[in-house]
């Protein structure tokens, strides 16, 4: 394909993935023109550069300079970096081109599916991931879940205590959970071992 239909595809891609998926669903005006910028710019050098030696070597080689830029201003959910490599990878595919003709247009269209269902709302929309603060040093890990799965109000999955402060009677946590109310909470199945039980088949039973 020649650069003008690879330029009027990439736009469409990108205005797809930015206004058609990342928008609607969250609302972030600064990213979206950051994805737009970095999906243009990419675009815009590895079309100058596609027609040199370095053809080969361009895509790993941006990918790898882009990928060391750290944005400072704003903490960057895992999702949204989702979002800024897909547009990073949609420009670089339009910029470079491949061969046969196709190919280019079905690796974007791929890129834009599989976007598309993975951040879909209805994709697990019961699991979260929360970073939790406690009032209270809890030592022990049944105790733990339980506290946890009564402050969230569902049912608790994982929990990796990041901080355990005796002193200021504090616990900090980073945990992931189901908002579907708790089928089982850990309990302890005899001194000195503790046995968590769950009906829910994504968090077996655990022996400790």
């Amino acid at each position: 394909m020649n650069i003008v239909t690879m330029a009027a595809a990439d736009l469409a891609a990108i205005f797809l993935l930015t206004f058609g998926l990342y928008l609607r669903r969250h609302r972030r005006r600064d990213l979206a023109v950051s994805y737009l910028g970095i999906n243009v710019g990419v675009f815009a050098v590895a079309s100058v550069l596609s027609g040199s030696a370095a053809t080969a070597g361009l895509g790993l080689g941006l990918f790898g300079v882009l990928s060391i830029i750290r944005l400072r201003s704003t903490e960057l959910e895992q999702h949204e970096v989702a979002y800024y490599f897909s547009a990073l990878a949609i420009g670089l595919i339009s910029g470079i081109g491949s061969t046969p003709a196709w190919l280019a247009p079905a690796l974007i269209g791929l890129i834009l599916a599989v976007m598309f269902v993975g951040d879909h709302p209805r994709v697990l929309p019961a699991y979260r991931h929360q970073r939790v603060v406690l009032d209270q040093a809890v030592s022990r890990e049944d105790e733990l879940y339980r506290r946890l799965s009564e402050v969230l109000g569902g049912q608790v999955h994982s929990a990796t205590v990041l901080e355990l402060d005796l002193v200021n009677d504090k616990t900090i946590v980073n945990v992931r959970y189901s908002s579907q109310p708790a089928t089982g909470l850990p309990v302890p199945a005899e001194a000195g071992t503790a046995t968590y039980r769950t009906q829910d088949p994504a968090f077996p039973t655990r022996s400790a």
